[in-house]
């Protein structure tokens, strides 16, 4: 099996059908089906379903599409680190990221890390989903998100839990007090970041609807500096991790709650059972220590 059998078929099991896929893949039509064939024929199961208007993955194809994409990103992301490490005779060390990580602490990781002058280090801003998939093919090493995923080849680690605060237009009456979940669902809300779930949109609605209360979303917008922006634009009020207040964003008030235990985890993800080298090892001592920082009110 080549990779250009697993390109060819990512290709084809995203479009559903042989004719757009040799179009994508820049081929003619017949040699692409013959390589489907083939890559089946390796296999020994069937891939697809043939059908008039199309193609449809069998239970089997849809299997084998995700474990070759997985294998096509690690390919990718060796190809990456090769020319890095060569060019510049670095180690890299890939970060994942959710936007709202990163206005505390995981920047002082990122600059002491950067003093180890045979290292460079890589940033990704990935949903905690997209760092699931991101660590198994190997295109970082750690990944800091806000939402438990079970996936039996990456663990996760519980860092803390930060207090959920509000953002608010500037002047609004929400700010009179620390407003109550039965007091923001009276107006509308922006919810980030869109897209499937799990996700801290699920987080924040789940909130309300626990409680038995209707949330008026306004706007579902991807990320966090959108919705502030919209919140700005008096478009509604979102609710945020309590870092996020280190914005100073014009327009926009940060309160906190009325329920100070209303709160979102900050956790890291890693490959399972993989033994630390030298620079997961150091990275693990300074994130111990930021960690300890935070939970004993060193707080930067």
């Amino acid at each position: 099996m080549e990779l250009r059998h697993l390109r060819y078929f990512v290709a084809v099991g995203e479009e559903r059908n042989l004719t757009r896929a040799a179009e994508k893949l820049f081929i003619a039509q017949p040699p692409l089906t013959r390589a489907m064939k083939q890559l089946e024929e390796e296999v020994g199961v069937e891939l697809f379903i043939r059908k008039p208007r199309g193609l449809e993955l069998t239970n089997g194809g849809e299997y084998f599409l995700e474990q070759a994409r997985q294998i096509l990103d690690k390919v990718s992301a060796t190809v990456e680190d090769t020319r890095r490490i060569a060019q510049h005779r670095k180690t890299i060390f890939s970060i994942g990221f959710v936007p709202s990580v990163f206005y505390g602490q995981l920047p002082l990781m990122v600059r002491r890390l950067r003093r180890n002058k045979n290292l460079e280090i890589v940033l990704h801003e990935l949903k905690t989903r997209e760092q699931v998939e991101a660590l198994k093919t190997g295109k970082i090493d750690i990944g800091f998100g806000r939402v438990s995923i079970d996936d039996p080849d990456v663990e996760q680690e519980l860092l803390f839990d930060e207090p959920i605060i509000a953002a608010i237009p500037t002047g609004h009456e929400l700010a009179r007090k620390p407003p109550s979940m039965k007091d923001l669902s009276q107006w509308p809300m922006v919810v980030f970041p869109s897209g499937p779930g799990p996700n801290f949109a699920d987080i924040t609605q789940g909130l309300f609807h626990r409680r038995g209360l209707k949330v008026r979303v306004s706007q579902h917008v991807n990320d966090l500096q959108t919705a502030l922006s919209l919140v700005a634009s008096e478009m509604g009020f979102t609710l945020v991790p309590e870092q996020v207040r280190k914005l100073n964003r014009e327009g926009v008030d940060f309160t906190p709650l009325e329920d100070p235990n209303i709160t979102t985890p900050v956790i890291a993800s890693r490959r399972r059972g993989e033994n630390p080298n030298a620079v997961m090892r150091l990275a693990n001592t300074i994130l111990d220590e930021l960690v300890q920082n935070r939970l004993t009110g060193r707080y930067p």
